[in-house]
């Protein structure tokens, strides 16, 4: 019988507790709250404080709640030594990702932005469609959730075009890897997805020097991290015309502030980060699945690494 300790700073804290203790009934779950040094054999967390993980040495494996590390690496030397930390791979995510991402495409490729606008303007115009062979779409970011929007943008015959830190190899998408691949994938993309890993060689990537790359009239898409744009430079490119358009559903400040310029610019598409959530019984599953693993000495995917911040 392990000690599983549990810690998610969300509103669905008691959501994932009660999916926690169906998934694990013979294993002793508790709630971490400060104070709380006594041992453990797993972590379950989202967000946690430092005090929570610091010193427990004697942990098998932290899980992550969710398909990003940046929140828990920050915490830096507080982190126990030697522990493995793992990330969710998939657990329903990645068709949801591929749901926003292909709505948010096909918003405009079919020019649905700009009949919303003549909407407003009670206009009945008809627009020419744009050429499909002209409507590539790059994807930053080719892990388990890139590859999955890769997928379906490729059933709908868009050119696609990926980029990675490591070369890859994808059938029937274009594939560009490390520094010197971005400039060249980012003049070839008529819109441009993020689904980077956030670390310190990607924060800020899209700035105004990248985003001036893409092409006239090009569009953004961003369901990765607020911190991978600068939203000062995104803006002003919108405003002048060389973005026609962006996406967002991830800010540099979340909820975004009603101050913020983005809420009065109608070419930026704005929503609450909720392009993907993390499924209780999916997520669950798959950590017990792993958890299991575990104990019986075996491999497992997901694991973080720290150096490169994914």
């Amino acid at each position: 019988m392990a000690s599983i300790l549990f810690y998610a700073n969300s509103q669905h804290e008691q959501e994932w507790l009660r999916t926690l203790h169906i998934a694990f009934p013979q294993h002793v779950i508790r709630t971490w709250s400060a104070g709380d040094d006594a041992p453990a054999d797993y972590a379950i967390v989202w967000k946690p404080p430092a005090e929570m993980l610091a010193g427990r040495t004697s942990l098998k494996a932290i899980f992550i709640l969710g398909a990003g590390a940046d929140a828990i690496l920050q915490l830096g030397s507080a982190l126990p030594t030697g522990v493995p930390i793992v990330r969710l791979d998939d657990a329903g995510m990645g068709v949801q990702m591929a749901e926003y991402v292909c709505h948010a495409v096909l918003r405009y490729f079919r020019r649905f932005d700009q009949y919303e606008a003549q909407r407003d303007q009670q206009q009945w115009n008809f627009l020419m469609p744009f050429e499909k062979s002209d409507f590539s779409v790059g994807v930053l970011g080719l892990g388990v959730l890139g590859q999955r929007i890769v997928d379906v943008l490729k059933q709908f015959e868009f050119p696609v075009l990926g980029w990675s830190r490591n070369p890859k190899h994808i059938d029937g998408v274009t594939c560009y890897a490390g520094s010197d691949g971005l400039d060249a994938f980012l003049r070839a993309s008529r819109v441009v997805v993020c689904i980077l890993p956030l670390t310190n060689e990607t924060s800020g990537l899209l700035n105004r020097a990248n985003l001036q790359k893409l092409p006239q009239g090009a569009y953004l898409i961003n369901v990765a991290r607020g911190a991978h744009v600068n939203e000062d430079d995104l803006l002003a490119l919108v405003q002048s015309g060389h973005i026609a358009g962006a996406t967002l559903d991830v800010f540099q400040q979340e909820p975004l502030p009603v101050e913020h310029p983005f809420w009065r610019e109608p070419r930026i598409q704005i929503t609450p980060h909720m392009a993907a959530m993390s499924l209780f019984k999916e997520s669950v599953a798959q950590i017990a699945e792993k958890i299991q693993a575990l104990e019986q000495g075996l491999a497992i995917r997901g694991i973080v690494d720290p150096t490169k911040g994914y």
